[in-house]
């Protein structure tokens, strides 16, 4: 896990080595262990690594790192199959002078060219310079774990993991007042349309599951998307039993890989399912008898707090527990720190609590800690997701012999079917542009924006609807479109700026296509979401977490941290900026703020309060 920047230009004049000093510099937090500059001989390809050393923590194994007097490489992430893939490589007469991921990745590269991506069970970005062909070949993860940010222009190609690398390249900071509309009147943090756009103007991001290559001479850019899940595949008649075996092998490989590291590793711990089925499978693969450390954010006296369910985990599962107990206090002191590290504007105060947890990971020496996200996107965690499957079943003529609304409405789920979803499921085409066409309207609506502003970058709303209407396109919509993306972002700004990695397990690309493949009663069932996950998990977890019904989904408490006088000051400075710079009415000034929890619809102030800070 590092920080990488770099510059591909025709001309070796544009850019100097002291301005990719100043790159690397500028990530320091994401690679604490060590720096390396390097130039080829033209002097036209500048690459630099910032070292969080986490496998193989030799001098030998540090970036940028070199094969054949032809290939050089700097990598961000790991690849968590990296010695399996070493074994077949080494068979096929490749020889390694490291213990390293990131030699594997060279080799790799050598042998299957582009399609080594296709190999790798990871989360990384990573450059690839070949000095034969005066190529640079890049890559990122399937999901977007890791990030990998870009601008091009006459001077040449200026890469990095964070868009802060690229400003101290001299690259413009020019807000994207688009991005930023749809951010206040919608919620949005990306564009669906256009996943390469971020909040400035001339700067993009690599999408997930994509690879890129440039050429100098040429100024030539291409890109395109090497993986994707295919939802036809689909194994409708997989019985229950054989579902749970073959989900349970595939975690545990995945966790298994991702327990394969040269420092210490550590857990988050939220008490949720997620974090707990990690934590049960993690503490029975582990060969050594120290406990697994565990960290967990802690809001006593909130409704929902949750540290009552971690305890009982660690508890249970002999973690040493270390906690963090938030305040408005602790919000207040860090929340400029705090937006410096996460570069773009994000939908609420539970990316704080995130922070903190990585923050504490840092005091108590954890290097790597595994983290439940990811499950909630793909085995249906959200209580949104039960409107989907109800359509499903009325589209096959099955909700009423099903019970399923009936069972919800047990568990005290309060989503209702009404004749909007009945339409939804029946003509799911005009539903789609309805809601496009009520979300723009409301957007239009907002009665804070100012009229120019609205007309200026209301043109295109960037709300988007799954392109297929069941479970499954919904899953897939917030898994590789629209939903997930923010969450991994978050992950990896805020364990980053601690100087810590976090792993995934839930996101290992062969588990994620196997839940994909089952139909959609393995997901949802008889009321309950990720019934797949519970049946799996229900001999290894204690029955109160397993079949909790509560979804908390890791909230601070944000409302009434909103409420502190401090916090409102903050308000009401961010819309002074706003205001200042023709985005919200002078009337706003006057306007009491308003409180949110996190996961509200229509977060206006709290909206105002994290994106101000980047005009």
């Amino acid at each position: 896990m590092c920080g990488i920047a770099g510059i591909i230009q025709a001309d070796p004049f544009s850019f100097s080595k002291e301005q990719l000093k100043q790159m690397t510099g500028s990530l320091i937090h994401r690679g604490p262990d060590g720096e390396n500059l390097w130039q080829n001989p033209v002097g036209n390809v500048l690459l630099g690594h910032r070292r969080l050393s986490v496998i193989d923590l030799s001098e030998a194994a540090s970036q940028p790192l070199h094969l054949l007097d032809r290939y050089t490489i700097i990598h961000n992430g790991e690849i968590y199959n990296y010695i399996e893939l070493k074994e077949y490589l080494q068979k096929k007469g490749y020889s390694f002078r490291t213990n390293s991921d990131t030699e594997v990745i060279l080799a790799a590269y050598d042998h299957y060219y582009d399609e080594c991506i296709e190999h790798f069970d990871g989360m990384f970005a990573f450059a690839i310079w070949d000095e034969e062909e005066q190529e640079l070949f890049a890559a990122r993860d399937r999901f977007g774990e890791k990030p990998f940010y870009y601008s091009i222009n006459e001077k040449g190609f200026v890469f990095a993991s964070e868009m802060k690398a690229l400003w101290a390249a001299g690259i413009e900071r020019k807000p994207n007042l688009q991005m930023l509309f749809n951010f206040i009147t919608i919620g949005y943090t990306d564009n669906p349309q256009r996943p390469e756009e971020t909040f400035f103007e001339n700067i993009f991001k690599l999408p997930a599951a994509s690879r890129l290559y440039y050429t100098p001479s040429t100024k030539e850019l291409t890109i395109e998307k090497y993986w994707d899940i295919d939802l036809s595949v689909q194994h409708k008649l997989i019985a229950d039993n054989e579902a749970a075996d073959q989900f349970r092998h595939l975690f545990s490989v995945s966790v298994k890989r991702r327990l394969r590291s040269d420092v210490s590793i550590g857990t988050s711990l939220s008490g949720g399912l997620d974090s707990s089925s990690v934590v049960a499978e993690a503490v029975s693969l582990l060969t050594h008898n120290s406990p697994l450390t565990s960290f967990t954010a802690i809001f006593p006296g909130f409704e929902k707090d949750e540290s009552a369910f971690a305890s009982r985990i660690a508890g249970d599962f002999n973690l040493q527990q270390q906690t963090v107990e938030i305040s408005v206090n602790d919000f207040l002191n860090d929340w400029e720190k705090f937006l410096y590290y996460q570069e773009e504007p994000f939908g609420s105060a539970s990316a704080y609590a995130q922070y903190k947890v990585y923050e504490l990971a840092k005091q108590y020496n954890v290097k790597v800690l595994l983290d439940g996200q990811g499950a909630d996107e793909t085995l249906a965690g959200y209580n949104k997701y039960y409107k989907w499957f109800w359509q499903e079943l009325f589209q096959n003529r099955k909700l009423g012999g099903s019970k399923e609304l009936k069972a919800a409405s047990a568990l005290g789920i309060q989503e209702k079917f009404t004749y909007k979803n009945v339409i939804a499921a029946l003509f799911p085409d005009i539903a789609s542009v309805i809601l496009e066409r009520q979300y723009l309207a409301n957007a239009v609506r907002q009665e804070d924006l100012t009229r120019d502003f609205i007309r200026l970058q209301s043109k295109e709303a960037y709300y988007s609807t799954p392109a297929t209407f069941s479970l499954n396109g919904a899953l897939y919509f917030n898994t590789c479109v629209h939903g997930l993306e923010e969450l991994l972002r978050l992950a990896d700004r805020n364990s980053m700026a601690h100087g810590r990695e976090v792993r995934l397990p839930f996101l290992n690309h062969d588990l994620v296509e196997f839940i994909f493949s089952l139909p959609a009663h393995l997901k949802i069932r008889n009321g309950w979401t990720k019934w797949l996950l519970r049946q799996s998990m229900k001999d290894r977890l204690p029955q109160d977490i397993v079949w909790r019904k509560d979804k908390v989904g890791f909230e601070p408490p944000q409302k009434e941290w909103m409420k502190d006088t401090r916090v409102q000051d903050m308000i009401h400075e961010a819309r002074r900026k706003l205001v200042n710079e023709k985005i919200l009415k002078p009337g706003v000034l006057t306007k009491p703020a308003s409180a949110s929890s996190s996961h509200e619809a229509d977060t206006y102030d709290w909206r105002y309060l994290a994106s101000a800070f980047y005009l």
